[in-house]
């Protein structure tokens, strides 16, 4: 008798920091849910993200390649119909990927009528995905939900994410309207358990939660779980004119973040936030992190309710992270470890190791290729990333890499205004970076100075020495690396093929087009 096909359970919660949960010995986060699923499967204490904001970490996630490659460069950047993806593949053997939430996946307009509609959000689906509840941006189906629920949702998003009662200037804890059972990452779950219900044979489900995503907020009792002045100090020079002249691209940004995007309503820089303001921004961050962890309890509760759990294949990630204060910065993007390492726990009932450590580095485009190894397939030759499915056994590749990598394209900030500020072509405008054990070298388009960052010595990135004579030959040997890296990652979609009088040999295993 042939062995039943794997359930899928994969989730990404949107922009979660990867030492922001218990399962990673943060000292005051809890997430009992999340530390479950550790003790069940893998957790990669190194696992970074490969691009930001939203739609080019997710791409990098879905495809399997960098973002050299599948070339989503900002939000609304199309994504190329040649690429396959999670969803396609998954579908090619047998499983119709079911979303709850969002990809943030813009189409390819060449495959579309000028006026359709598709073309006029950068919040598309994922080819391959059947939708059972979407959650975009503007958070509808939510909100209709809410007044379905006698909850007044007038003020539509984001101002619904204030505080019910005061607020004013001030950073407050006072909670939303909502209550904690009616979080979009409640509905979610409801949603999801719903469609559970309807199952029979084997399912593959894709959670996509916006939390713990800004506008920071959450209701009680995860408002007042954790006390802002608890934790670690942030990351930072004494003043944030020092962090900003640090370098030309950090001036820029940190000029030019605004409080209203992480909390409505609220006037002023996001470097004018006092150490205080700061701190109880992070509380509600964490907040809402415990927040999200319950609601994924619920749902391990109710897959193992269905009989399903041991049938199951969880994975659990974000797709970029949050810098939450450090060097005077909220949200995602440049370069900083704090925008893009997350979490990844992968749990398969069949694999043989629980609560295991991996502290190798891994990114975002393994993922692809794990799951499809994990499903039976072999991944195709082409992709960026490799499966991480011998870790899940308890071993190690023979090679592995040796530092993470990911860039960073700031070409969109504020409609052109970085090529105005930098006097750069859009096509520079970008960023990549190597980050090994001890070393992290950031290398700019256009001419922009680089950085190079001794981790040991100097793990909060305060103290460039791209310029220190000692450092130089460091500087040219990373220099040489990014260079090979990206060399060995060429587009290779068909340079692995050729055509002989057989025909093709050395073709990569084909991906459906839709």
């Amino acid at each position: 008798m042939a062995r039943r096909k794997p359930n899928v359970l994969f989730i990404t919660c949107d922009q979660w920091r990867g030492d922001s949960l218990s399962a990673a010995d943060h000292p005051v986060v809890r997430t009992p849910n999340v530390d479950a699923l550790a003790a069940e499967g893998v957790i990669f204490r190194r696992h970074y993200g490969g691009a930001a904001p939203c739609s080019p970490a997710r791409a990098c996630l879905y495809t399997g390649l960098y973002q050299m490659n599948n070339r989503v460069c900002r939000n609304g950047s199309p994504l190329d119909a040649r690429h396959g993806n999670i969803a396609l593949a998954a579908r090619a053997v047998g499983y119709d990927p079911t979303l709850f939430g969002y990809t943030d996946v813009s189409p390819d307009p060449r495959h579309l009528a000028p006026e359709d509609p598709l073309l006029k959000s950068y919040e598309g689906v994922l080819p391959g995905f059947t939708v059972r509840q979407l959650l975009p941006e503007h958070q509808k189906p939510w909100l209709s939900w809410l007044a379905a629920r006698g909850i007044d949702a007038s003020a539509g998003h984001p101002d619904i994410h204030r505080p019910a009662k005061g607020g004013g200037g001030t950073v407050t804890n006072a909670p939303p309207v909502y209550s904690a059972d009616e979080t979009p990452a409640a509905f979610l779950a409801d949603e999801f358990i719903r469609w559970l219900g309807e199952q029979s044979g084997h399912w593959f489900a894709h959670l996509s939660f916006i939390s713990p995503h800004p506008p920071f907020i959450v209701p009680e009792p995860y408002n007042a779980l954790y006390a802002p002045e608890d934790g670690p100090g942030f990351s930072r020079n004494k003043t944030w004119s020092q962090e900003a002249a640090a370098h030309p691209y950090l001036d820029y940004v940190i000029g030019r973040q605004k409080k209203s995007k992480f909390l409505p309503g609220k006037k002023g820089k996001v470097h004018d936030f006092s150490e205080d303001e700061f701190r109880a921004i992070r509380a509600l961050y964490w907040g809402m992190i415990s927040e999200t962890d319950a609601q994924l309890g619920r749902i391990w509760a109710a897959v193992k309710k269905a009989g399903a759990w041991n049938d199951t294949i969880v994975i659990l990630t974000s797709d970029h992270a949050e810098m939450m204060g450090d060097h005077y910065l909220l949200g995602k993007g440049g370069f900083f470890d704090q925008s893009f390492h997350i979490p990844l726990i992968v749990r398969d009932p069949r694999r043989k190791v629980r609560g295991a450590s991996v502290k190798r580095f891994t990114e975002a485009v393994d993922i692809m290729p794990t799951l499809i190894e994990l499903l039976g397939e072999a991944p195709p030759g082409h992709l960026d990333g490799r499966s991480l499915a011998l870790f899940l056994d308890g071993n190690t590749p023979a090679t592995w890499r040796d530092a993470a990598h990911w860039e960073f394209d700031f070409r969109s900030i504020e409609k052109g205004s970085a090529e105005r500020h930098f006097g750069l072509d859009p096509r520079q405008c970008n960023l990549a970076v190597i980050r090994s054990e001890k070393w992290k070298y950031v290398h700019f388009g256009g001419g922009l100075p680089p950085l190079l960052y001794d981790l040991d010595n100097d793990p909060g990135e305060l103290q460039n020495r791209a310029d220190d004579p000692s450092s130089i030959p460091v500087r040219l040997e990373f220099a040489e690396r990014m260079l090979a890296w990206r060399a060995e990652h060429l587009d290779q979609s068909l340079a692995l093929s050729t055509l002989t009088e057989n025909g093709v040999v050395g073709m990569p295993a084909a991906l459906p087009l839709i």
